[in-house]
């Protein structure tokens, strides 16, 4: 006998064909090959009862306070753990119970099918990218004084042209283009200096190059001028709560968007407490208000990128937990961008200086990659797109079984 790893529908396809079962029961069986936990907050002591009745006649379970049955508290978390079946089935359970729970069998019914491997589709006033086939590769292109990694290399225009051409000659898939370091404690630049910094630079290589370029900033200003100079995507790591404009550039521009968690701004983010009560819990939250902040400006879910912000407001170990829980991201149902490239948490491991860190950024973004990355973003772009492909074909093996 041995365990058996099933990842996605496929592997149990191919498993269930090689032993030979009914068609039909291919159907039924593989949603119960794939275990979910499920956590919801603070839910009325009712719902959580009802709940926990449910699964346990689904032959699943709910994990609830111990007060909960008697109701001396007023509400519990609960933990629902079962197949994707089983939860399918309690969805179908309570859709017509009252107290709520025909809006939580809907959101649980969305959960679930943003749960599925399967690619997304990213928009942009220039074409569609489709994410989920391999992880893609958005290099960084940083022309500043004081980027920690390479600050001042590529601030001079023909050298930053030159480092974008070479960067797409090693198989960058985008290039992130930004003017202004988001690094810790960074200052603040001028509008017209980012842009002076920017723009030309996007306008040449939007010129030369076939590829998408983003700029990397928090001003709509920037951003504006960027997007009509030859960019389609805005990493803006304040996730539009910088620039109340930025919103109604990107819709403008039909661009697409990156939204980035960070607490406080780069000149504090990592002074003060950094303690989280939940720290996946809590940027999971953000992101999700900042997802339907851009919808409701008239941003199309198509054009929507997040990504938990490595090194934003987090300490070393919880960048690494970052990574660790990355999977959990899934449910926001967007496509997920990572940047770890060379940063101080690497280093913290490693004790290498930020020009000796490739070996740790080829971990993290193997990491990065296995718990369900879409795109890494990175300095090192011929190294990096190695590692990822490598790591591509790991997870992807069986998947064509």
């Amino acid at each position: 006998m041995k365990i058996v790893a099933i990842h996605h529908d496929g592997e149990a396809l191919a498993l269930f064909q090689k032993i030979g079962v009914d068609p039909y029961g291919i159907g039924a069986m593989t949603p119960k090959t794939r275990h979910v936990n499920i956590l919801l907050s603070a839910r009325p002591c009712k719902v959580a009862n009802i709940l926990k009745q449910e699964m346990l006649s689904l032959g699943a379970d709910a994990a609830v306070s111990r007060g909960s049955v008697s109701c001396a508290v007023e509400a519990t978390d609960v933990l629902l753990m079962g197949t994707h079946k089983q939860i399918g089935a309690l969805a179908g359970k309570i859709e017509n119970q009252p107290f709520g729970l025909d809006v939580l069998a809907r959101d649980l019914r969305v959960l679930l099918g943003r749960l599925e491997k399967k690619p997304l589709l990213l928009k942009t006033v220039k074409r569609e990218i489709v994410l989920g086939e391999r992880t893609l590769i958005m290099g960084v292109l940083n022309v500043t004084p004081d980027s920690f990694s390479d600050g001042r290399r590529y601030l001079n225009f023909s050298s930053a042209v030159n480092r974008g051409l070479q960067m797409a000659e090693e198989g960058a898939d985008i290039i992130d283009i930004g003017g202004e370091s988001t690094r810790p404690g960074a200052k603040t630049v001028a509008l017209k200096e980012e842009i002076a910094r920017v723009v030309p630079v996007v306008e040449e290589l939007s010129a030369k190059l076939t590829i998408p370029l983003s700029v990397d900033t928090m001003k709509a200003g920037v951003a504006d001028k960027a997007l009509k100079a030859g960019a389609e995507i805005v990493n803006d790591v304040s996730a539009l709560s910088g620039d109340r404009k930025m919103a109604s550039v990107v819709r403008k521009a039909s661009a697409a968007l990156v939204l980035m968690h960070m607490r406080g701004i780069p000149a504090d983010m990592q002074e003060g407490d950094l303690r989280y009560a939940d720290l996946t819990g809590e940027i999971f939250m953000f992101l999700e208000k900042a997802v339907q902040k851009a919808l409701a400006a008239g941003i199309s879910r198509e054009r929507l990128v997040v990504d938990p912000g490595i090194g934003f407001g987090k300490t070393h170990a919880d960048n690494c937990r970052i990574l660790n829980k990355l999977c959990e991201f899934r449910a926001l149902g967007l496509p997920l961008l990572v940047g770890t490239s060379r940063k101080a948490f690497i280093g913290s491991v490693t004790g290498d200086a930020v020009d000796r860190r490739m070996e740790g950024t080829a971990a993290t973004v193997a990491a990065a990659v296995m718990n369900g990355c879409h795109i890494i973003r990175v300095h090192d772009v011929a190294a990096m797109k190695k590692v990822a492909a490598m790591t591509d074909a790991i997870v992807r093996a069986g998947m064509d079984s």
